[in-house]
């Protein structure tokens, strides 16, 4: 019998971050950051203005509330159809005739580059796990990775029952063989109440509003976990779990108690033990259970991924002691590349087994272990020197970006703690503080990182609210490490300070 997997999604936003973090039975699955706001506005939808029209080239400018004009060219989409197989439906559109002042719905297909504004389209999409949908373009597609012909076909008519009308279109993506039809109707009611809730909106709004932001990373984890049997999301943040609450009610299909706000003192991933976990992330030596361990070392080229027995000796003899390991490593690499968001060519160096049958075993165990991940990997057979290379599919920034960067006394050889990470651990800290009945903290730390939590204002929120009757001191250290701090936690009133200390207002 299977056995059933735990899994649980943890969700917070502090010091202008987002953070996601997938524990699944106990252990950290995957990690995954973002900065808020977003950076990037692609897939945004603007209400505009048209302030010029090329007619010799079917194309105008609009203003959409950015800083330079953008440019639209009717026969450009937000979908790139050729990725896909499309049926017989026409994808061509009757272009609308535009003259200056007219207001339009448009939604960014490529961001500015130099002094050229982003590039946007009147075709939308809305992006969901197993359907995107055309709102105003009659095509109709399916993944070419869904091989099977019967499925094929059974999607598509499926998909051609969802039709409104003629002027409306779906695309069938990869996660879709694996749902139910009522799963499908879900989504794609989903995605109309979007679109018909934006296109309300944008009746009243004014010219530059953005109407629909592509989704965040909180909003992405949520979406994409529809249909999963995800046990629980824990949320840190009050406006955070509102926004995931309505995105739920919406769905319909997905119950809100399993939608948890954190109301605790402490830092919520510190609470569950989570934080310890993260910060794993960042070292290289990574422990198997049964004593042996793994270092991981990244390289221009690829990363480098080294077996050791360590600790552990067996019982029998070294063949079978070191295909325990081997096993035990492969299970915990498939865990660590998802875990760590390592893209590209991968090397193990595994310790070298004698027996072919061992080599085999190891090999498939791998690739077992990775197919459980979503990001698509390609593994290659084992060498007789007992190294095995596989590619995965790059998404996203690997998540060790997050705790370091570049070391600026070495030529970027090597790495220190980034500011955002010592930051977020002296949060956590301040949270403790607080939390132990203190309503005052002192708190040493290197003068750099204390004038970039002032200049940028990474606790103003607190400051103002949940810390509004207490008091935090800095005492900036010219000597002191970047990632080196100390919080000293005090309730009396009259307090014994240096001159230089700083108080956060």
């Amino acid at each position: 019998m299977k056995k059933e997997i735990k899994k649980e999604w943890f969700l917070d936003r502090y010091c202008k971050q987002q953070f996601a973090a997938l524990v699944e039975n106990g252990k950290l699955a995957e990690f995954d950051y973002e900065p808020e706001p977003r950076t990037s506005c692609v897939g945004n939808i603007y209400k505009g203005q048209v302030t010029n029209v090329l007619s010799g080239m079917n194309a105008a400018f609009v203003n959409c509330g950015l800083s330079r004009n953008c440019y639209l060219s009717m026969d450009t989409t937000y979908t790139d159809y050729t990725k896909y197989d499309g049926t017989m439906v026409e994808t061509k559109q009757e272009t609308p005739t535009l003259k200056v002042g007219d207001e339009i719905i448009v939604q960014v297909t490529q961001a500015a580059r130099g002094n050229k504004g982003a590039k946007v389209t009147t075709h939308l999409s809305f992006v969901g796990k197993r359907i995107i949908y055309l709102p105003n373009t009659s095509f109709l597609g399916i993944s070419r990775k869904i091989v099977d012909e019967a499925q094929r076909e059974k999607l598509l008519q499926a998909a051609t029952k969802m039709r409104e009308c003629e002027n409306e279109g779906f695309i069938i993506r990869t996660q879709a063989p694996f749902a139910t039809q009522k799963q499908l109707k879900t989504e794609t009611d989903y995605l109309k109440s979007l679109y018909r809730e934006m296109t309300e909106y944008a009746k009243t709004a004014p010219v530059g509003t953005l109407l629909y932001e592509d989704e965040d990373l909180p909003v992405r984890v949520v979406r994409d976990s529809f249909g999963e049997s995800i046990d629980a999301f824990y949320v840190g943040d009050e406006e955070l779990y509102e926004r995931l609450l309505h995105l739920i009610r919406l769905r319909k299909d997905f119950p809100e108690k399993k939608l948890i706000k954190y109301t605790g003192d402490r830092l919520m991933l510190k609470e569950h033990g989570i934080l310890d976990l993260i910060y794993d992330i960042a070292q290289p030596i990574t422990p198997l259970d049964n004593g042996g361990y793994l270092v991981i070392e990244h390289t221009e080229a690829m990363t480098v991924i080294d077996v050791n027995t360590g600790k552990f000796i067996g019982e029998n003899n070294l063949e079978e002691t070191v295909f325990a390991t081997n096993l035990s490593a492969a299970k915990e690499i498939a865990r660590q590349v998802r875990l760590r968001n390592i893209a590209g060519i991968i090397v193990v160096d595994f310790i070298d087994m004698a027996e072919e049958d061992h080599r085999l075993a190891v090999t498939e165990e791998l690739k077992r272990c990775l197919a459980l991940d979503k990001t698509k990997t390609n593994v290659l057979p084992m060498s007789e020197f007992c190294i095995t290379q596989f590619t995965r599919k790059r998404v996203g920034e690997n998540s060790g970006s997050f705790f370091v960067k570049p070391c600026p006394h070495c030529n970027g050889i090597g790495h220190v703690h980034d500011d955002i990470y010592v930051i977020s651990r002296l949060r956590a800290m301040l949270l403790d503080c607080f939390a132990d009945g203190n309503t005052v903290a002192i708190v040493d730390l290197n003068i750099n990182v204390m004038k970039k939590i002032l200049s940028e204002g990474f606790f103003a929120v607190e400051a103002k609210t949940r810390w509004k009757d207490k008091r935090i001191y800095f005492i900036p250290h010219k000597t002191y490490k970047e990632d080196c701090f100390f919080v000293k936690g005090e309730t009396a009133k009259i307090l014994q300070l240096p001159d230089n200390a700083q108080l956060l207002q």
